[in-house]
């Protein structure tokens, strides 16, 4: 008798003391939508990040390699058979240049192409989550 009475108040005497444990409970929606907030924050910060700092070494690039281009047509000469008389050492140097030119160029369409990446990526960011806008954006 003893066995049956535990075997009826167990499932009421666990359920009592688990109850705590067993209920469901979810977070504000204030709260949620303010974690999913701060998580498009970070990821369109970063992003800025990235955009800004590939902005400022192509900014200092395109003025390095202009500088380049200015020295090289100094040494270059006006001459029409400039060429053809130009010294070995002047040769050497317009072969410096040019690689530095060369190398300049290319970095730049590699950083206008990331640029343009990076901008691709925040549109798509602000099209898929329209209430988040940039630091420093009043729209």
């Amino acid at each position: 008798m003893f066995q049956l009475f535990l075997r009826a108040r167990t499932p009421h005497f666990l359920r009592g003391r688990f109850s705590e444990e067993q209920e469901f409970r979810a977070r504000s929606p204030e709260r949620d939508a303010a974690t999913d907030q701060s998580r498009i924050e970070a990821i369109m910060f970063a992003i800025e990040d990235a955009l800004q700092a590939a902005e400022r070494e192509q900014s200092g690039l395109n003025r390095r390699v202009e500088d380049v281009l200015a020295r090289a047509a100094v040494t270059l000469g006006n001459g029409d058979d400039e060429y053809l008389e130009r010294e070995a050492l002047d040769n050497h140097h317009q072969d410096l240049f040019d690689r530095e030119i060369q190398n300049g160029q290319r970095r730049l369409k590699e950083l206008a192409s990331s640029i343009a990446h990076y901008n691709f990526i925040k549109a798509a960011v602000l099209c898929r989550f329209p209430d988040c806008r940039p630091a420093g954006d009043s729209r």
